[in-house]
């Protein structure tokens, strides 16, 4: 109630009428709903932004299709079913400024003793780029595929060793992964 006497006696100087301008200010500010950023296509993010989790198996599905109807065309494979699995998600890593500086100070005193001291400082921050109705996004300068883990065949010819080594040479070839991740069973 003082307060209200106070606006009534109009016994306010300058200081007071802004500090209590800006404390409202700010109370409006804490009090004010954050909203988390909205992930728009396959993810984003700061340093590294990741693809979702429905990415993931977008494309895990896409390289199982892939490598479905190109082992099918091969020699004694037949019906072909494929299963990838993924190690890591995707990757996309976002353009940064650099910024470095140092200094170097060198003292010497009246009897002919020096001291260097030294100190280095760095800084970096995203590069921004304006996209179509998304504003600001970061800059991503390159995009890496997620890494395939392990791979399931099931083909009808499966159970034949000279069409085994090859499905496991082709598998090797296109995903450049090792022989025991790899595994070929007969198709019912």
């Amino acid at each position: 109630m003082e307060i209200i006497e106070k606006l009534r006696q109009k016994k306010w100087k300058k200081d007071q009428i802004l500090i209590l301008f800006l404390a409202g200010v700010l109370l409006l500010v804490i009090a004010l709903p954050v909203r988390e950023p909205e992930e728009k296509g396959e993810g984003q993010g700061a340093q590294n932004t990741q693809i979702s989790s429905s990415g993931d198996r977008d494309y895990a599905g896409y390289l199982e299709g892939r490598l479905e109807e190109v082992l099918s065309q091969m020699a004694g494979a037949g019906d072909v079913t494929a299963m990838v699995t993924l190690a890591s998600s995707g990757e996309k890593v976002v353009e940064k400024d650099l910024e470095k500086g140092s200094e170097t100070v060198t003292e010497s005193d009246g009897q002919g003793g020096t001291r260097t001291t030294g100190s280095a400082t760095s800084a970096q921050t995203a590069v921004y780029a304006e996209s179509e109705g998304q504003g600001q996004q970061p800059y991503v300068s390159k995009e890496m595929a997620p890494e395939v883990e392990g791979v399931v065949i099931l083909a009808q010819g499966g159970d034949d060793p000279v069409v085994e080594q090859e499905i496991t040479q082709a598998v090797q070839a296109l995903f450049g992964i090792d022989t025991h991740k790899i595994r070929i069973m007969k198709k019912q």
